[in-house]
């Protein structure tokens, strides 16, 4: 099999229709559900902070950071992080991260939060929010509430609902 390279550009408004598709794909129906997704509805993502990943012509992944607040602070939510799974444990899902965080760090964004899996986001930095110093708009497993300080000391004091900016 030829090993195509892997190029990563600014997620545009024409990459939403294919990143949808890949959504359903990846997460089914069910996802609309969730408490992130309340977070994101209605709100575009920061097209200077998400990014569409391709192989090829081939949109195989993409992130999205949308500003939310945490108890009033500016925050950003990471998110969904989506690698169409023939693509998987490639390294994409990170590459993409990496991108959106150093984008962020850059912009001079400060606090990351996310639901997902610890052991896998924490090779970006991720750690679990201390149980009920943040809360979800619906319910999330505590376990998987993570937050990821882009400026040393940015979560501190940080406590209350997770909100739209």
């Amino acid at each position: 099999m030829t090993d195509l390279s892997l190029t990563l550009s600014p997620l545009t408004p024409a990459d939403m229709p294919a990143i949808e598709k890949l959504d359903e794909r990846a997460f089914g129906p069910g996802r609309f559900a969730l408490s992130a997704y309340r977070l994101r509805e209605g709100v575009n993502p920061d097209q200077n902070l998400s990014f569409v990943a391709h192989v090829g012509t081939l949109l195989v992944g993409a992130n999205r950071m949308t500003p939310i607040a945490c108890g009033g602070a500016p925050a950003l939510l990471l998110g969904p992080l989506t690698v169409d799974p023939p693509f998987r444990s490639r390294g994409i899902g990170e590459a993409l991260m990496a991108k959106s965080m150093e984008a962020a760090r850059n912009g001079g964004h400060r606090l990351v939060i996310l639901v997902g899996d610890e052991p896998y986001y924490r090779r970006v930095g991720f750690k679990r929010a201390p149980q009920g110093r943040l809360t979800m708009p619906g319910p999330v497993d505590p376990a998987r509430l993570l937050y990821c300080e882009l400026v040393e000391g940015a979560f501190e004091g940080v406590t209350g609902a997770i909100t739209r900016a």
